[in-house]
């Protein structure tokens, strides 16, 4: 499976792409950060998160995109342009027919550390470890990318196995009744 990951925000979009099934040893095909001017237009910056992220879908093919899941948080001008940034992300994979999956935070470092309240240190060094790489990727968004599509590639199988068993208890109850 191939999987692009995407840690949005406005400033610096996280972008990272990784290869490879549970269980076995993962591939990273790319890293890197889509940013925007802080003092650009909001349209304009959107614009441009936009057109790095067709670039990535467009280089690397993946055949799922991992988005964090937009949380709340203190600052509300944050988490406006990271729920806008996302947003984006989705837009360009529903427009080309991938599938996306939404991560949370807590969910991405307990699947790469084992502990979801990790720290970005703890989460560069574990992404760096699984993808045997020299030195880990820079920004701390570049490796929160890698983290989300590591994650997916884990989860998928058991989330996929969840859905089909759930679907077919639904199939399988009377009508009117879905418990």
């Amino acid at each position: 499976m191939r999987v692009l990951g995407v840690d949005p925000g406005l400033t610096r979009c996280g972008v990272g792409v990784v290869e490879g099934v549970a269980g076995r040893p993962l591939t990273m095909l790319g890293v890197g950060v889509v940013r925007t001017p802080a003092d650009a237009e909001l349209g304009h910056r959107l614009v441009a998160v936009e057109q790095g992220i067709e670039q990535w879908l467009d280089e690397h093919r993946p055949e799922c995109v991992a988005v964090e899941r937009v949380f709340s948080q203190h600052n509300v001008r944050t988490v406006m342009g990271t729920a806008q940034a996302s947003a984006v992300a989705m837009l360009c994979a529903a427009r080309r027919g991938i599938p996306v999956a939404l991560h949370t935070p807590s969910e991405v470092k307990a699947a790469v550390t084992g502990s979801g309240r990790a720290d970005k240190a703890q989460v560069g060094a574990m992404v760096t470890r699984l993808l045997r790489l020299s030195a880990p990727p820079r920004p701390a968004d570049a490796a929160d990318a890698l983290a989300l599509a590591i994650c997916h590639i884990w989860r998928a199988p058991a989330q996929n196995r969840l859905q089909q068993a759930v679907a077919l208890h639904t199939a399988k109850a009377p009508k009117g009744r879905t418990a």
